[in-house]
């Protein structure tokens, strides 16, 4: 069940994100799909995540890159996994013809620009949303 105003989690930054503090903070279920993530950046996707704790939020972030590049930001929060993807005018009308769930070009659509860039956001509770996830991603590795 959803709350009003999710909590971010791993905001010590003397805790680091281990499994073990991940699966503690996250809980059994939620772990779960964290960890199927993981293992789907990692092995199938050729990801690479990286915790590094952000002065600016005060809070741990997984920035997960492919080669040099940047695909998205993942933080941990009480109800769900925030998937934080950049798009630029150039990029987002790739985004629109994704096979991907229609709310979710919806909600890119008409998200507020920051500077030049569009974000897409994603709560992820359960490992059904992966898929859409995986075709983002894929299409922001090829995206110049």
């Amino acid at each position: 069940m959803s709350t009003v105003n999710p909590t971010m989690l791993l905001r010590d930054e003397t805790v680091l994100p281990t499994n073990e503090v991940i699966k503690k903070v996250l809980g059994e279920e939620l772990f779960g799909v964290y960890s199927g993530l993981i293992t789907s950046f990692t092995s199938e996707l050729d990801l690479e995540p990286q915790w590094r704790y952000y002065n600016d939020g005060k809070a741990w972030l997984c920035k997960v890159v492919y080669r040099k590049k940047t695909i998205l930001w993942l933080s941990l929060w009480q109800d769900c996994i925030k998937t934080s993807f950049y798009f630029t005018e150039k990029t987002l009308p790739g985004i629109m013809n994704l096979d991907i769930h229609p709310s979710i070009k919806e909600q890119t659509g008409n998200a507020a620009h920051i500077g030049k860039l569009i974000p897409l956001i994603l709560d992820i509770s359960r490992s059904e949303q992966l898929n859409n996830l995986k075709k983002i991603i894929q299409y922001k590795k090829e995206s110049k």
